[in-house]
């Protein structure tokens, strides 16, 4: 899996929470987003500038990040995002820290490989999970999970329980389907006529 390094800085929290709203609201005004690291032997708050988290959010890849928070390093996953429910821009972001001896749970990218048989029929392939949750070991979690469809048929599904890869949990739900091929109006056509 890629890396990526991500700066920030760390800031102390309010006692009161209408004290730490404003806090937080300057922040953000100022073009930095506030950020919260848990999972290692404190929780730390800190702040990363907006442009810093653009190359690691706006992003279809998956990265561990080399996490720099004043010059303390640590190895991380982004664990959490909150948008603006309006302008989209990026509220607040949680990190997990990375223990090399504990498994972790993270959402990595489906990519389909190969020409489904109902393809060749005149289906359409739509893939429904971009994403599949899995539980391993860090060095373990590919970049991608490539599921082969060249046997799929014309209406046929590919489930999350169908699926296995070598040192992976699958944590995504087993009847969640990852991709389908569907009937196109064409291929609907064929079938009627080769039925006569």
């Amino acid at each position: 899996m890629k890396s990526i390094e991500v700066k920030g800085t760390a800031r102390a929290i309010a006692e009161r929470s209408s004290e730490q709203a404003r806090a937080l609201k300057e922040i953000r005004k100022n073009g930095g987003v506030p950020c919260v690291l848990y999972g290692g032997n404190e929780v730390v708050h800190f702040t990363v500038p907006n442009e810093g988290l653009r190359n690691l959010v706006y992003t279809p890849h998956i990265y561990i990040v080399d996490l720099d928070i004043d010059g303390k390093k640590v190895n991380a996953i982004l664990k959490d995002i909150q948008f603006h429910p309006v302008k989209d821009t990026i509220l607040h972001v949680d990190f997990y820290q990375i223990d090399e001896a504990k498994p972790i749970v993270m959402e990595v990218p489906v990519q389909l490989e190969g020409l489904a048989e109902g393809v060749k029929a005149g289906g359409k392939l739509a893939l429904q999970m971009r994403k599949i949750k899995v539980k391993a070991l860090y060095n373990i979690i590919p970049e991608k999970l490539t599921v082969n469809v060249a046997h799929l048929g014309l209406g046929k599904t590919v489930k999350v329980g169908e699926l296995s890869f070598e040192g992976l949990e699958l944590m995504s739900a087993k009847e969640a389907v990852v991709c389908v091929v569907k009937l196109t109006r064409a291929a609907r056509g064929a079938a009627a006529t080769a039925g006569k």
